[in-house]
């Protein structure tokens, strides 16, 4: 849910804003409007200091520095450090592969010697250097001129010819021999050695530059703070305002009381545009980083973490569809907690991959392998979702269901929303559309059940049908003329029953993708018995557990891409806009220390 968040108005003598912001700071508590671009000088200066920062960690954080590479201490600041360290692996990563090609070439020439080339060519008899394809190559040459063949391969043909020259493929005498390129390789790669031992030793400084940064970060984040002050009585106060989420007011309000700041406080409103701040419980944080994706939403809007919470974990599982996958998804995230950049999204990984486990268990899919022929689950597998459900493949009537009931609850949602902001008079045409919708929905699920009967279920259908063409049709805007409210209510009708069809049948995807990873696992699998026979070679054996290993890694990674993307779809294009949700709120960002 999103936090209700208090307003807090700060007067202040010219000068003494910078004190207070440095109190805030510390509190942590207050979200201070800010700029988000360079507003002069001293602010760009201070992005660019971050920018240099991110730069370097970057830089020292992907050169490859050989596992057992002894560091060579160096002393001295490690910003100006690094950067020539980064600078010089660079040059030396480029320069290495171009020496050893160069020296490969001048393999094939041999150790010549250039001065005596020269005496040659000034006694008359020059020394000219070829190189051509082979098919190019006419051996007859050789009977003309003073041919010499240095090195054929499959490809080409290098080839010295002594004195007239009209040969073609001539190619510039090298300004060096092999080995003296060699020498000069050598030398250079004993620099590079020389580099990665003090980037190795940098590297173990990298935690020193992350704070450096942050420590410019919050420089930053004040200064421009500070810079939203707005001057008033001829520059001799000046005004800030603040946010801060009304559960923390009697902090804040301790604070600044003691702090003999004078300030005004009200209650935050929607045209001020406050910061966002969701108060959700451990579970549903973590899928706030989606809806981050997306955009939080207005501060008069809803929060629809709770609801991704629930449906983008159900989706994600079904794509997956696989109880074993889960598994390893649960693995990887046990060890993403080990990575720092990585720990935040490991309860996420966990979370999807048991879920993952229970819905690939209802599929009774483990490793693209039928778990409901196995003897031990013989005692339970009505709990296993059947092949077929009237007559169609039980993962896509599952599919669809779960659609509908997504669906049905994004109206449900957008018309308690419309109530709750316009009153219910002003939100008849959503209501009319709900009730015939949702309602006609539940109505049907309970006549499968055999509790109405059809009779009974027609007449209920007829009277929902009835009550929501009043809203939908007359009533749609009560401020409105009603025939042009029947005019838009036609043009709604229209819109509603082919949009909502398509919306439906986008469900479908999750019954294919999980399909189209059970397919390509199970193939996998065949492949697999096929290469190992009867079982009687062990080293069939090897080959079979590679073949089934990196065949299933590779399907885990495809399904967990589109499992991903897909349930993300659904939620932001077929629930958000079902709905009504609307991004155009900012997220809640208080001044914080260092610490």
């Amino acid at each position: 849910m999103i936090a209700k968040m208090t307003r807090y108005s700060f007067i202040l003598m010219n000068g003494e804003q910078a004190g207070l912001l440095e109190k805030l700071q510390q509190l942590g508590l207050v979200d201070i409007t800010r700029s988000v671009k360079p507003i002069d000088g001293q602010s760009e200066q201070l992005m660019g200091e971050i920018e240099l920062l991110d730069g370097l960690i970057h830089g020292l954080q992907h050169a490859r520095v050989p596992e057992g590479t002894e560091p060579e201490y160096i002393d001295g600041d490690i910003v100006r450090l690094a950067g020539g360290l980064i600078m010089r692996y660079s040059e030396d990563s480029v320069e290495i592969p171009q020496l050893e090609k160069e020296v490969e070439n001048l393999r094939a020439w041999g150790n010549f010697d250039r001065g005596m080339l020269t005496c040659l060519s000034e006694a008359g008899v020059p020394v000219h250097l070829h190189i051509l394809p082979r098919k190019a190559f006419q051996p007859a040459w050789a009977q003309d001129y003073a041919l010499s063949i240095i090195e054929s391969d499959k490809s080409h043909v290098r080839f010295v010819v002594a004195g007239e020259d009209p040969l073609p493929g001539e190619i510039p005498v090298p300004a060096c021999n092999a080995t003296q390129k060699e020498q000069e390789l050598e030398k250079r790669k004993k620099h590079f050695q020389q580099v990665l031992r003090r980037i190795a030793s940098a590297q173990e400084r990298i935690p020193e530059l992350e704070r450096r940064r942050q420590e410019v970060l919050s420089k930053l984040d004040l200064y421009l703070a500070g810079a939203a002050a707005v001057p008033a009585a001829e520059d001799t106060i000046v005004t800030l305002v603040g946010y801060a989420p009304t559960d923390s007011d009697a902090s804040v309000r301790l604070f600044l009381d003691q702090s003999g700041v004078f300030y005004l406080r009200e209650e935050a409103k929607v045209e001020e545009n406050p910061p966002i701040e969701f108060k959700n419980n451990r579970f549903v944080k973590m899928f706030e980083v989606l809806t981050d994706m997306y955009g939080r939403p207005a501060y008069d809007g809803f929060d629809p973490t709770p609801f991704i919470a629930v449906f983008f974990l159900l989706f994600f599982a079904l794509c997956m569809g696989d109880a074993g996958y889960g598994l390893v998804l649960i693995g990887a995230g046990l060890l993403l907690r080990k990575v720092p950049s990585f720990k935040d999204m490991a309860p996420l990984v966990v979370t999807l991959g048991a879920a993952t486990v229970v819905v690939g268990f209802f599929l009774h899919t483990f490793f693209s392998i039928d778990i409901a022929q196995w003897a031990c689950f013989a005692g339970i597998r009505g709990v296993f979702l059947p092949d077929e459900i009237a007559g169609y493949a039980g993962g896509m009537v599952l599919s669809l269901i779960v659609g509908v009931v997504h669906l049905s609850l994004a109206m449900m949602v957008k018309a308690i929303h419309a109530v709750r902001l316009n009153g219910f008079a002003a939100s008849l045409g959503t209501l009319g559309w709900t009730l015939l919708i949702v309602g006609s929905v539940i109505v049907g699920a309970i006549s499968l059940t055999g509790v109405l009967s059809s009779e009974l279920t027609k007449w209920i259908i007829i009277a929902l049908g009835v009550v929501s063409a009043i809203g939908i049709f007359p009533l749609n805007n009560i401020k409105r003329n009603k025939l042009a409210n029947v005019g838009l209510g036609l043009w709604d009708t229209y819109q509603m029953v082919t949009g909502l069809l398509g919306d439906v049948l986008s469900y479908l995807r999750l019954y294919a993708l999980g399909l189209a990873g059970s397919m390509l696992g199970m193939a996998f699998n065949d492949m697999g018995r096929m290469v190992l026979g009867d079982g009687s070679n062990i080293v069939l054996w090897i080959f079979f557990i590679l073949l089934v290993l990196i065949g299933h890694t590779l399907n885990i990674a495809m399904c967990a891409l589109g499992a991903f993307v897909h349930p993300l779809r659904l939620n932001f294009l077929e629930f958000f806009k079902n709905s009504g949700y609307e991004a155009g709120g900012r997220k809640f960002n208080p001044l914080t220390s260092n610490e």
